[in-house]
C-alpha cells in the first residue's frame, strides 16, 4: 500500500485485517516510517535497560512480544521474520519490488500512480475518479471498497504468496 501522507493507508489497511481473517487468514503490517520514532517511553524498564546501553531490548508475556532494535531492518528481512502469517501488508516502502495498492487522494498523487514499480491496483477518492488515467491490467477500486479491495487480495492470493522481492 503506497501513498503519500493522509492519503488514507493506515485506515485501508485497518479496514482490510478483519474481511482478510473472516477468510480465516492472519494479517501482520510493516509501517515504514520516514521519521524517527520511539516505542519505549521513559521510566519502564526496557527504556530504562536501552538508556543504558543496549542495542536490542525484547519483552514478552503469555500474549505478545515486542522487540526494539537500535537498526534499520530491510523490507526482505521483516516480511522473512512474519513468513508465517498468511498475508503482510506493507505501508509505504514506495520504491522497493513488492505488489503495490497506490492510494490516489489528489492530482499530486497521480504521480505516484504513474511512477510506482509494480502496482497491481489503484484506490481512488470519489473526487480523482475522473481524473484517473491508468494502464491497463490495473485494478481500480474506490478508497471506500475495502470489501472490493479484500476480496481482490483473496482472489489474487496466490500470486501473493509466490512473490519474492
Amino acid at each position: 500500500m503506497v501513498g503519500y501522507k493522509n492519503s488514507g493507508k493506515t485506515t485501508l489497511i485497518c479496514d482490510l485485517i478483519p474481511q482478510l481473517q473472516r477468510h480465516g487468514c492472519t494479517v501482520a503490517v510493516i509501517k515504514h516510517d520516514a521519521h524517527d520514532y520511539d516505542m519505549d517511553h521513559p521510566g519502564t524498564d526496557t527504556w530504562q535497560q536501552r538508556q543504558a546501553g543496549a542495542s536490542a531490548i525484547a519483552i514478552t508475556s503469555g500474549r505478545k512480544t515486542s522487540v526494539i532494535e537500535d537498526r534499520s531492518s530491510s523490507l526482505p528481512e521483516l516480511i522473512s521474520a512474519f513468513s508465517s502469517y498468511d498475508y503482510v501488508l506493507v505501508e509505504g516502502f514506495k520504491h522497493e519490488a513488492y505488489p503495490k495498492i497506490v492510494l490516489v487522494h489528489n492530482e499530486e498523487d497521480l504521480s505516484l500512480l504513474n511512477n510506482a514499480q509494480n502496482k497491481v491496483a489503484a484506490a481512488f477518492w470519489e473526487e480523482m475518479k475522473d481524473k484517473m488515467r491508468i494502464e491497463p491490467g490495473i485494478r481500480q477500486f474506490g478508497i471506500n471498497d475495502s470489501a472490493a479491495i479484500a476480496d481482490f487480495l483473496w482472489q489474487q492470493r496466490t500470486y501473493f504468496q509466490n512473490f519474492n522481492i
